[in-house]
């Protein structure tokens, strides 16, 4: 072997050890990452994974002392559908998401488009009830005698006014025309 492969070979075996140390150092690194992690986790407040659902941080931003009744209302205007909240009214604190369901049924024998569009008692309430899901924001399509039931899903702002001690949520269907299955 010449001068010149024995330094190649040293050089290569230089380069395999510091390339080892360094894939060794990575994978330590990988390990310290869990517990460093975890406090900072700690420190910040941020709500850990590995924590269970009960150490969690409750939210904040309900309004406990408070509590407003939200009335449910349904009308399906010109529409030969059946349409009611399963439950006619519920008391939350302001802060706090809610689920309500609605149950629409189509009784005619062709299929048929509505959009529900809400409206609000007393008007100024509009603006403090927040809806994250709704049937609403999207047309519906029922099939002969179908029957479907819709969840709204909503949180009713904290800034809500200290006078307005009930609200009232109403959806009136209305059909679309020009939709498939519907008269033009």
């Amino acid at each position: 072997m010449s001068a010149l492969e024995a330094d190649v070979a040293t050089a290569n075996r230089v380069l395999l050890r510091k390339l080892a140390v360094v894939a060794v150092l990575m994978f330590g690194f990988g390990f310290a990452l869990v517990p460093f992690y975890e406090k900072i986790c700690q420190v910040t407040g941020i709500r850990n994974l590995l924590q269970p659902d009960e150490v969690s941080v409750a939210n904040t931003q309900v309004d406990r002392t408070r509590i407003v009744t939200i009335e449910f209302d349904a009308n399906a205007q010109r529409l030969a559908w059946t349409f009611k909240p399963l439950e006619a009214h519920r008391e939350v604190h302001p802060g706090e998401v809610t689920q309500v369901v609605y149950e629409i049924r189509n009784t005619l024998d062709r299929p048929v488009t509505g959009q529900a569009i809400p409206s609000y008692g007393p008007q100024r309430a509009a603006q403090y009830l927040k809806k994250l899901e709704c049937f609403c924001f999207q047309s519906q399509t029922l099939a002969p005698g179908e029957v479907r039931r819709l969840p709204v899903v909503f949180v009713l702002d904290p800034a809500l006014p200290a006078d307005v001690g009930t609200v009232t949520l109403s959806y009136t269907f209305f059909e679309v025309a020009g939709r498939e299955g519907n008269p033009g």
